[in-house]
């Protein structure tokens, strides 16, 4: 690439690193099959955190297997007999980061409409997201080479973490961490999610469907998932930088 320095009038050849994309196929039961475009890691993940957060699959205890070709990007998962699964494809959700190749009948919703209120008496002290935040981005390395990626963590009360993803797409670190999480069967409602996007109300729809009470984000809110969070009582978060932070949902889960 050819790199210019304006203030200093300059060209220089040099050699760049970019951020990865490919199209993962997720082949569901080999009746179903859907196309993700993200980065090239954590398809096991990404695949039972979609699948979970599209209401398909209800726990990683209804998987038969699960096998994951790297070199061909394809991650087939095989549900349990007695999972119908015409029965969960009727409540798809449709958006545009997803091509269904095959389907059954479809119908689309608002995210609001599905929203379940979390019931968790999680209290967490704001200097735990701080500690938290410091963790995730000690591990963004895709990020500190491409400043193409973005990343999300769940933690644990204490700030330890339990589930790290970096992505192309902010909506795929949500579904990898839940597939990470889910897969060690970790309890969402102790634990809260910190993620470096803007936090729309799809994405507050993912953490509600798993029964994550806290969502914190170094970017802003969207008035969609500030109006999805008050619904699904889920404490949001935004702008966190250095020492502050703005809660606009659900204070009470946070403590000096």
């Amino acid at each position: 690439m050819l790199k210019l320095d304006l203030s200093a009038g300059t060209i220089e050849q040099t050699l760049d690193c970019v951020a990865e994309e490919v199209p993962l196929q997720i082949i569901l039961n080999g009746v179903c099959s859907f196309i993700i475009w993200c980065s090239p890691c954590q398809f096991k993940e990404l695949a039972v955190g979609h699948l979970i957060v599209e209401n398909i699959l209800h726990s990683v205890d209804e998987i038969e297997n699960l096998t994951v070709d790297q070199t061909h990007s394809t991650c087939h998962v095989t549900l349990k007999a007695a999972v119908n699964l015409e029965e969960r494809m009727k409540n798809q959700r449709i958006g545009t980061r997803i091509v269904p190749l095959i389907k059954t009948s479809t119908s689309t919703y608002q995210h609001d409409d599905k929203l379940v209120a979390v019931q968790s008496s999680l209290i967490i002290k704001a200097q735990t997201i701080l500690y938290a935040l410091n963790q995730m981005n000690t591990k963004a390395h895709g990020f500190k080479e491409t400043g193409g990626l973005h990343s999300s963590g769940i933690f644990q009360v204490n700030g330890n973490i339990v589930a790290f993803s970096e992505d192309v797409g902010r909506h795929n670190t949500i579904d990898k961490v839940i597939g990470e999480a889910a897969l060690k069967k970790i309890d969402f409602g102790e634990c809260f999610m910190i993620i470096t996007g803007r936090v729309p109300g799809d994405m507050i729809y993912k953490a509600a469907k798993v029964g994550l009470p806290i969502v914190a984000s170094v970017a802003a809110v969207l008035n969609s998932g500030v109006t999805s969070a008050e619904k699904a009582h889920i404490t949001l978060i935004g702008f966190i930088r250095n020492s502050r932070m703005n809660i606009y949902t659900c204070p009470q889960r946070i403590t000096l």
